[in-house]
């Protein structure tokens, strides 16, 4: 699937993810290919993509996420950098 995250300042990640978990604001959950169509409002915490064999961890501060069609979108409110 396509995975875009973005902050109002920049792009964080482009490009394909087998999957991403999300803080959700009700608790932390996994998108995969072919996930069903949603859109969910997202927690501070840890956002987590897999792509290419290895696992990236980014901190964000609240958002947005969109899932449609193989494409997942992040509006991230901004990435927290440790």
């Amino acid at each position: 699937m396509l995975l875009e995250v973005v902050t109002p300042d920049k792009k964080v990640f482009g490009g394909e993810a087998q999957a991403v978990t999300f803080p959700g604001s009700d608790g932390e959950f996994q998108v995969l290919n072919s996930h069903a169509p949603m859109i969910s409002a997202l927690g501070k915490g840890k956002m987590t993509i897999k792509a290419s064999g290895q696992e990236e961890v980014v901190i964000i501060d609240g958002g947005v996420v969109e899932v449609l069609n193989n494409k997942v979108v992040v509006l991230a409110e901004s990435v927290i950098e440790e």
